[in-house]
């Protein structure tokens, strides 16, 4: 399957493929960059990464800030996070897009979701 970064995928038409999860979200600290993920492939910041604790590598996820409505496209590519209270890492681009980096953490709903193929005419 190819990979799709969060920018491209956003723009598709997706559905829910699973259950919704509300929880706290962090991002990955900067001394993680170019460290090797949960998948073995090295982190980058400026990907489309998310890690969560159980879904599998690969589930594309949608990831919703609640205090500002913004969702975010991303790929489970890592385990994580193992911080007490926390459902989600994402990548400091995800959490630019966010609208989350000055405070760190935002409360988010995140939703597996597939991509819809269109009916052409």
């Amino acid at each position: 399957m190819p990979e799709a970064d969060a920018r491209s995928a956003s723009s598709e038409a997706m559905r829910e493929a699973g259950p919704s999860q509300v929880g706290v979200a962090s991002y990955y600290a900067r001394h993680f960059n170019g460290r090797r993920m949960a998948n073995g492939r090295p982190f980058d910041p400026a990907s489309d990464t998310v890690a969560h604790r159980t879904l599998p590598f690969g589930t594309v996820v949608r990831v919703t800030n609640l205090s500002n409505g913004i969702s975010v496209v991303g790929r489970v590519q890592d385990r994580g996070p193992w911080t007490r209270g926390r459902i989600l890492d994402v990548s400091p681009r995800i959490a630019r897009d966010l609208d989350m980096m000055r405070s760190g953490l935002a409360r988010v709903e995140v939703v597996p979701v597939v991509e819809v193929a269109e009916a052409r005419d």
